[in-house]
């Protein structure tokens, strides 16, 4: 016998949560990059960061699901 599942997939949350963490690496790494004299450069290591770690917020939380 097979434990329920507790959360299911919800596509349009994942997505929400992939955006909106990676628009608060950039956002961070914008004002990082303008405090140490270049916010474009702050915000494409912001970008690079940001999206593993999207890509990871999502798997923690939609885990159980799959």
């Amino acid at each position: 016998m097979e434990p329920a599942r507790p959360s299911s997939f919800n596509p349009a949350g994942a997505g929400g949560l992939l955006i909106g963490t990676t628009a608060a690496g950039i956002g961070v790494g914008t004002l990082v990059g303008w405090s140490a004299g270049s916010a474009a450069l702050g915000a494409l290591a912001g970008a690079a960061l940001g999206i593993p770690a999207g890509i990871f917020v999502v798997y923690r939380r939609y885990r159980d699901a799959m």
